[in-house]
């Protein structure tokens, strides 16, 4: 039985599941409660806060840069937004986590493969920025079958006085050229332009799930649900398949590929998850196909007498994050999210259950295809805490020092400047206890399937409909 939805798809050749995505973004403080549950209140919105959302305008992938300055978002329509920090924000005390649009572009465009009569979606899947070289940004960004590398830059200096052509760009004359000018340098508005540098295209038969740029900035990883590419950044008409786990007869397909990372500072090490819960770590100077695992990341078999329909469904490996030490990662499956250690295989040094009031609910979660639903992870800058999200636009945030969790809502009621966010409770007994949520009350409709945390801050940004909310410490 194959443990995804998009892989028992894929076998009938038919399109991708969907996937109900949504956006927010959050600033977290080191100030807690003295139960310990961090404290929140709200600071901004952006979007549109009404009921009536264009496909098009769901948000479907979020990341920051590597200094947090800049977050960047895209969504079903094919476009790209990048928010900037506010540069008063950032210097007032306390700082404050403050992001205006930056720049918006058309990243993909819908197009149609004639040689399988398939559609290909402009959606956004992922997003990875590279690291600052110059004053212009890099993000890689990519849709089912096509990566695009794009540069930001700013303008705010025009060229005036040409020899050869008008003010309005039109070519003069040579002959009527009596004498020369030199050109000069007026300042004008700040003008933010995004370009694409390079298009990596036709590498991959099955649909793109992620993108990962090596800690060399000169290479990265681009992954189907059957095959691995590793792609260098300068070349785009070649790569090098390093995973391939395709059987020879598809009726033996067994698992997919669900996420791929690179090593935080090992350009060599690699980490794959598949549908049947395992991770593996490669080492790419081990051969050039990386067949053969290095480690393999794996809980006991589960015991048979516990096992149910959905065991293999659930158990599903969806994301999977290093932590930026690169000791550790985490991983998350359906109804849990665990932290590995490097040096241990055979079972995860913490587990934390995310949403454990649903295990009685996954024959309907089944029927109305929310348990194919696909979450996401992230680490806070430090590896102390981690986050991921759930139902009725929860998310939890965990922290791992004090075992404590905090359980939180990204809601349009609490869009009022400084409003504290209150940690939310779910129940499924038949009594409701006061502010409790009952587990039958829930809307599965709103999810919280995307994460990112802000590299050296507590600023987290939460996918969730069409809108960014930003969150931040009390003050």
């Amino acid at each position: 039985m194959v443990a995804t939805k998009e892989a028992a798809m894929m076998i009938r050749q038919s399109s991708l599941s969907k996937l109900g995505v949504m956006i927010n973004t959050a600033v977290g403080s080191s100030k807690r409660h003295s139960y310990g549950e961090i404290q929140w209140c709200f600071s901004q919105v952006k979007g549109t806060l009404e009921d009536d959302v264009t496909e098009a305008d769901i948000i479907s992938c979020v990341e920051f840069n590597h200094d947090g300055d800049l977050l960047a978002t895209g969504d079903k329509g094919g476009r790209v937004v990048i928010f900037q920090r506010d540069p008063i924000s950032k210097s007032t005390m306390p700082r404050r986590g403050e992001y205006n649009v930056y720049s918006t572009f058309q990243s993909h465009e819908p197009e149609f493969d004639y040689l399988k009569s398939l559609e290909i979606e402009e959606k956004i899947n992922k997003i990875r920025w590279l690291k600052r070289k110059n004053p212009a940004h890099f993000l890689l960004s990519t849709n089912d079958k096509t990566i695009k590398l794009w540069k930001v830059s700013e303008r705010d200096k025009r060229v005036e006085g040409y020899n050869t052509k008008e003010e309005n760009g039109q070519m003069r004359d040579p002959s009527c050229i009596t004498s020369l000018r030199v050109p000069i340098i007026k300042p004008m508005e700040l003008l933010v332009e995004a370009s694409p540098r390079r298009i990596f295209a036709n590498a991959h038969t099955y649909h793109i799930n992620s993108i990962s740029v090596n800690s060399d900035q000169e290479t990265y990883l681009s992954a189907d649900d059957l095959r691995i590419n590793l792609w260098h950044l300068e070349i785009t008409d070649q790569s090098f398949n390093i995973v391939d786990i395709k059987p020879t007869n598809m009726e033996e397909l067994t698992e997919v590929i669900t996420a791929t990372e690179f090593h935080p500072t090992e350009c060599n090490l690699f980490v794959y998850s598949s549908s049947k819960g395992s991770i593996r770590l490669c080492d790419m100077r081990a051969a050039a196909l990386c067949d053969r695992h290095a480690k393999l990341f794996e809980e006991p078999p589960e015991d048979p007498s516990t096992r149910s329909f959905f065991s293999e469904i659930i158990s599903s490996v969806s994301d999977v994050k290093l932590s930026n030490s690169g000791r550790y990662m985490i991983s998350r499956d359906y109804l849990t999210l665990k932290v590995w250690d490097l040096h241990m295989e055979t079972k995860p040094v913490e587990s934390y259950p995310v949403h454990e009031y649903l295990r009685t609910k996954l024959c309907s979660l089944y029927e109305n295809d929310c348990i194919f639903d696909k979450f996401e992870c992230c680490w806070k800058g430090n590896d102390s805490a981690i986050m991921t999200g759930s139902y009725n636009n929860y998310f939890r945030v965990f922290d791992r020092t004090s075992k404590k969790d905090a359980t939180l809502e990204a809601s349009r009621d609490i869009a009022k400047p400084r409003t504290v966010l209150k940690p939310r409770k779910v129940g499924s007994g038949a009594k409701r206890k006061k502010d409790e949520t009952n587990v039958d009350c829930l809307d599965f409709n709103k999810k919280i399937l995307h994460t990112a945390w802000h590299p050296t801050e507590d600023i987290i940004a939460v996918a969730a409909t069409n809108n960014l909310f930003i969150f931040q410490d009390k003050f």
